[in-house]
C-alpha cells in the first residue's frame, strides 16, 4: 500500500494557523472545529502526521522547486517558456519571486505542523510504541524542511514552537543553530524509527541515515558521512538497479535503489489539484509535472503534432552545453537514458514529402551536422552561442528521464511518477566525496567506478573506469550531474562545495551575466518582509530590493 494515498482529512484544520508570519492570515476551518479535539485522538494525531509528508509536493517534481534547486546551475539554462528566468539566471531576482513566496508559505507551514505534532504528541493518546514512531517521523520531517528553509534563504526565522494566534514578529537566527537542531531531530530520528515499513513513503530509519549522511556532507562532517553512506550502501538491502534506464520505467518505481520518495497517485484526485478544504487562497498542488517542464517545443514542426508519447512540451528549461558535453555518450549509458534527441514523424498530413509515420522527423545534436533533406536538424550552432550560452530557446535536446507516457492524455499535466529524494546512487557519490577530502582518493574511485560500471555501454567499460589521480571536487561535481542531473540537487551541490560561481562562470555565460555574490541566499518575499512588526531586527537579506 503506498502512504497518502487517502484525503488528509484535517490537513485544511491544520493548515489555518501554519504560516506564522504570513501577512494576510486567512484561517480557513468548515467545520468550525478546533485542533485541540481533533490531534487529542490517535486517528486525528495520525492525520497530522500524514499532512507533514504531504507538502513535500509543493517542491519535488514540482515546477517551484525545480526553479529553486536545479536551475541557476552550471547545467540548465532558460527555454522559452521559462516562467523565473529570474531563479534560472539572476536576472534581477527580487523578493517578489512567485516561486520564492509560494515555497516560503509552504515551507513554514510543514514546520509549524511538525512543531505542533512534537510538542502535543503526548496528549494523542497513542500507544507508547506508536507515539516513539510518530514523534521520530515528525522530526525527521522537521529537519528535512529546516534544510530546504536554510539552505535557501540562509539565517532566517527558527522556532520550535507552535505558532498560537497572529504572530507579527520573526527572529534571525544563525545557520549554526538550524543545523545543531536538525542534528538533534535526525538523531532522534535514528534511535527511534523502524528499519522498514508497510507504508511506502514513511520515514525510516535508514532514510534518517541518509539524509543524515548528507547533512554531515553539508557540514564538513566528512568522516560521519562517509560511515554512514558506507552503511547505507553495505548494511541494508538496497541495490543498485542492474541499468540506470531502469529507474525511471513507469512500472517500476518502487524498487531497491530508492531510499525514500515522495509518492504520487495513479488516481490523481488523491494527489490534491485542487480543493477548496486544503487550500482555500486558490492554491493547487497536484501530481508531479516534471514530464513538461524539461521538453522542447516539437509540436509545431513538420511530421509532429502533439500527442502522449511525446509529452506536452512547456517549454520550461534547456541544457546548457556543458551538461550535454559532460557524457561520452559512446560509452555511458546515462546520456541515452537521460535525454532526447530524436522525435520519429507522428503526423503524415503536415510531413515532408516521402515521410512516414515512424520515419526520423526531428534529430536534435551537440555537434555540429549537415543538413539532411529528410527530416529537420538542429545542431549545436542552431541552438547554442559560440561561447555555450542559449541561441535558440525552443529547439533543444530534452530530458527525458522523467517522461510519463502513461497520462491518460496529451494535455494532462500531471504524472503519477514518483519524485526520488534520495537513492543509493546518491550515497555511492556521498561516500566518495567524503572520502576524498579524508585525503583518500583511491577508496572514493572504488565508489564512482561501482556508479560508473552499472552506467557502462558493454564493450566500453574500460573508459568508465577512473582512477584515485582522475579524481577531484570537480570531476566529483561532473559524475553528480551525470548521475543526478534534474533530481533537485544541483543548486544545493554548488553551493555546499562553494562552486557555484566559479562553475557558473565557466559554463553557464547566460547565468554569469547577472550572478552574484549575494545570490548565494535567495530573497526573502516581500510579503513576509511587509508583515513583521521587528522590521529592525527582521530585514531582507542583503542586496535584494
Amino acid at each position: 500500500m503506498k502512504l497518502l494515498n487517502k484525503y488528509i482529512l484535517f490537513a485544511g484544520l491544520a493548515a489555518g494557523s501554519l504560516a506564522a508570519c504570513n501577512k494576510q492570515l486567512e484561517e480557513y476551518n468548515p467545520g468550525s472545529t478546533t485542533s485541540d479535539p481533533v490531534y487529542s485522538t490517535p486517528e486525528g494525531f495520525e492525520s497530522l502526521v500524514n499532512a507533514v509528508y504531504t507538502y513535500n509536493r509543493w517542491w519535488y517534481g514540482k515546477e517551484d522547486g525545480y526553479n529553486i534547486s536545479e536551475m541557476g546551475t552550471d547545467i540548465w539554462t532558460s527555454g522559452t517558456g521559462d516562467v523565473y528566468p529570474d531563479l534560472t539566471n539572476y536576472n534581477n531576482l527580487q523578493a517578489s519571486n512567485g516561486a520564492i513566496k509560494n515555497l516560503w508559505q509552504q515551507l513554514y507551514a510543514a514546520i509549524n505542523l511538525c512543531n505542533a505534532g512534537v510538542n502535543r504528541i503526548d496528549g494523542s493518546g497513542m500507544t507508547e510504541d506508536k507515539k516513539k514512531i510518530r514523534g521520530a517521523e515528525l522530526r525527521f520531517m522537521r529537519a528535512f524542511y529546516y534544510w530546504h528553509i536554510v539552505e535557501t534563504w540562509g539565517g532566517v526565522h527558527f522556532t520550535t514552537k507552535e505558532t498560537d494566534g497572529v504572530v507579527t514578529t520573526a527572529n534571525r537566527t544563525p545557520i549554526d543553530t538550524f543545523y545543531a537542531q536538525i542534528f538533534r531531530d535526525l538523531d532522534y530520528a535514528i534511535a527511534n524509527l523502524p528499519l522498514t515499513t508497510s507504508d511506502y513513503g514513511r520515514a525510516t530509519k535508514p532514510v534518517a541515515e541518509a539524509f543524515a549522511a548528507r547533512m554531515y556532507l553539508t557540514r564538513g562532517m566528512n568522516q560521519q558521512a562517509a560511515d554512514l553512506a558506507e552503511k547505507l550502501i553495505s548494511g541494508y538491502s538496497y541495490k543498485l538497479l542492474p541499468k540506470y534506464s531502469d529507474l525511471w520505467r513507469m512500472d517500476n518505481l518502487v524498487n531497491t535503489e530508492v531510499i525514500w520518495a515522495v509518492n504520487y497517485m495513479k488516481n490523481l484526485v488523491f494527489d490534491d489539484r485542487k480543493d477548496a478544504t486544503l487550500y482555500p487562497n486558490g492554491h493547487s498542488r497536484g501530481a508531479n509535472n516534471a514530464h513538461m517542464l524539461f521538453t522542447m517545443k516539437y509540436d509545431d514542426l513538420p511530421g509532429m503534432q502533439r500527442d502522449i508519447a511525446n509529452m506536452r512540451p512547456f517549454n520550461r528549461y534547456m541544457p546548457t552545453l556543458f551538461l550535454l558535453n559532460l557524457f561520452n555518450e559512446k560509452a555511458d549509458a546515462r546520456y541515452e537514458a537521460s535525454f532526447k534527441q530524436v522525435w520519429y514523424c507522428n503526423n503524415t498530413k503536415t510531413a515532408p514529402a516521402g515521410m512516414k509515420l515512424g520515419d526520423t522527423a526531428i534529430f536534435i545534436s551537440k555537434y555540429v551536422l549537415p543538413d539532411n533533406p529528410k527530416y529537420r536538424i538542429y545542431d549545436r550552432n542552431d541552438i547554442y552561442k559560440e561561447n555555450g550560452g542559449g541561441l535558440d530557446r525552443t529547439r533543444y535536446i530534452s530530458m527525458k528521464k522523467f517522461d510519463d507516457a502513461t497520462r491518460a492524455s496529451m494535455n494532462e499535466e500531471q504524472s503519477a511518477r514518483d519524485a526520488f529524494i534520495l537513492r543509493l546512487a546518491e550515497m555511492y557519490l556521498i561516500a566518495a566525496e567524503a572520502q576524498f577530502k579524508l585525503g583518500n582518493a583511491s577508496k572514493a574511485a572504488d565508489y564512482i567506478n561501482t556508479l560508473r560500471k552499472r552506467a557502462a555501454i558493454a564493450g566500453h567499460e574500460s573508459e568508465m573506469t577512473v582512477t584515485a589521480a582522475d579524481i577531484s571536487l570537480d570531476f566529483l561535481l561532473d559524475e553528480r550531474a551525470r548521475e543526478l542531473v534534474g533530481e533537485q540537487l544541483r543548486w544545493f551541490d554548488l553551493k555546499r562545495t562553494g562552486k557555484l560561481q566559479e562553475r557558473i562562470a565557466k559554463y553557464n555565460p547566460d547565468a554569469n551575466a547577472y550572478l552574484k555574490a549575494y545570490h548565494l541566499v535567495r530573497p526573502i518575499p516581500q510579503d513576509q518582509i511587509d508583515a513583521v512588526t521587528n522590521k529592525d531586527e527582521f530585514k531582507q537579506n542583503p542586496e535584494y530590493n
